[in-house]
């Protein structure tokens, strides 16, 4: 009777040893995913902080300058484009990543038009209004770059906890898969060129 004992005991050990695990790790993997989450609304974050800027910069602008319609249609346009795309941290798959950053990458290339063509104004480039409202955008293009890098970091530690041993067994059988980095935009390795 000794004999048959121990297995038993031995089993109920494991099993328990097996369950904590699981939960533990089920849990670690849900706070990971949560921390990207979280990570992901600061980058929606700063991108609509950059987004509010916008019109007032543009109306700074317009008030001005006899201004290039032309130009200050594509900010706008622009604009409008970036703010209708929205992403939930549930549905970050690498095409409405580069959906979203697509539209947030024409955004600033319109806002890098218009930069170029203040220049042609030096009572604009001397407005105090003006200067601050740009202050703020580079400020808040700064903080994009932050947002993004952390997204990343937490996306990356979260990769990284999924496929170490024994985490890879955990989560195949809660279903947790890998998640997918914020990538730069093609050609985002070139400097842009300004030209007067």
């Amino acid at each position: 009777m000794k004999k048959a004992i121990i297995p038993i005991i031995i089993l109920v050990v494991v099993g328990i040893f097996v369950y904590t695990k699981s939960v533990g790790t089920y849990n670690q993997f849900v706070l990971s995913e949560e921390n990207i989450n979280g990570t992901w609304a600061q980058v929606e974050t700063q991108y609509q902080r950059r987004s509010d800027l916008i019109p007032n910069l543009v109306n700074v602008v317009k008030g001005y300058a006899d201004f290039e319609k032309e130009t200050l249609e594509g900010v706008i346009n622009a604009r409008a484009k970036a703010t209708s795309i929205n992403i939930s941290a549930d549905e970050l798959t690498p095409e409405k990543i580069e959906q979203f950053q697509a539209a947030q990458d024409q955004l600033g290339g319109s806002l890098s038009r218009l930069m170029v063509a203040v220049e042609r104004y030096p009572d604009l480039k001397a407005n105090q209004n003006f200067l601050d409202l740009q202050a703020q955008l580079e400020g808040t293009e700064n903080r994009i770059a932050v947002a993004r890098r952390n997204f990343n970091q937490s996306v990356q530690a979260y990769n990284s906890d999924l496929r170490t041993f024994p985490n890879n067994i955990f989560a195949g059988w809660y279903g947790f898969e890998q998640r997918d980095y914020f990538k730069s935009s093609e050609g985002a390795e070139n400097a842009p060129k300004v030209e007067f």
